[in-house]
């Protein structure tokens, strides 16, 4: 397993915490020897994460490659990223959060499937469940053929099928008007966030409403949005929000699949084609994200 850091700036502890439960797990680990690098507040420059990021792609021992964390920093390599060269050496690349960027660059630009899953200074550092970590280690041996993440609320009912893209709300509002920006057009779009206030959440789903995202898409899956501070009034406001901007579309749309910061981060399989069935609430995948 491959460890890279493309965004912030990693803590050393966390990062050794992290590597340290994915080795009890029986793997070999190689962490990038720039992971503990340091430019401003990005894990090293733009060029050298980038860098690494090509290089645990081409390099044959590595089966997976997971993200040290999120933050901030992804998109700012995308345009060093050779995505033709990466699509000859495929493999499973593991992160969420800031790393929406890459997920969904991969899944458009070098054909592949991602995973919106753990990363191993945040999720794997501060513990991950028995159930989320089975979960994501049946996805990346290709064991769990199919599952069904419940929802909390249905929103709008009805069938979409579609292959599944998305992620980070303001990541996917971030790469509008750019050459990275995902085709939604009969995808399953998932969101999620975290931190961000109320009107913020609005303003970034109007932002895609206004760009006609959300009329293009076959379903509309929410993960958790967890706002600042666990305020409950700004829990009732972004509830208040998502259903002004989603109750009328023409998709099914779901509240509350266990995907995203502040959830047990089950991992989804980005650019793998997802059933979603609004009347039953369910986030439906019947087929192996990994083969072979």
């Amino acid at each position: 397993m491959g460890v890279v850091a493309s965004a912030a700036a990693v803590d050393r502890e966390y990062l050794e915490r992290g590597v340290n439960a994915l080795s009890a797990l029986g793997f070999r680990v190689k962490v990038s020897e720039r992971a503990l690098a340091r430019a401003g507040i990005l894990a090293g420059t733009d060029r050298d994460r980038a860098a690494e990021l090509m290089a645990f792609f081409a390099d044959p021992e590595i089966k997976a490659i997971f993200a040290a964390r999120g933050g901030y920093g992804c998109g700012r390599i995308l345009p060093l990223l050779d995505f033709e060269a990466i699509a000859r050496t495929p493999k499973p690349y593991i992160g969420f959060s800031d790393a929406t960027f890459i997920l969904n660059a991969l899944v458009m630009r070098s054909r592949m499937v991602c995973f919106h899953g753990p990363m191993i200074a945040m999720d794997f550092a501060h513990g991950v469940t028995p159930r989320s970590l089975n979960h994501l280690l049946g996805l990346l041996s290709g064991e769990l053929t199919q599952f069904t993440l419940e929802a909390r609320e249905t929103v709008r009912g009805g069938i979409g099928a579609g292959e599944l893209i998305g992620g980070c709300l303001s990541v996917v509002a971030a790469m509008l008007a750019t050459p990275y920006l995902p085709d939604f057009s009969g995808r399953v779009l998932f969101l999620e966030d975290t931190g961000e206030k109320a009107y913020r959440i609005d303003r970034m789903l109007t932002q895609l409403k206004q760009a006609g995202v959300l009329d293009q898409v076959a379903a509309v899956v929410f993960g958790a949005i967890r706002v600042p501070h666990g305020s409950e009034q700004e829990r009732r406001l972004t509830a208040e929000f998502v259903h002004n901007q989603t109750s009328q579309l023409k998709c099914p749309v779901l509240l509350g699949i266990e995907a995203g910061h502040g959830t047990e981060n089950l991992t989804l399989p980005i650019g793998l084609p997802v059933q979603v069935d609004g009347d039953a609430g369910r986030l439906i995948v019947t087929q192996a994200a990994v083969t072979g």
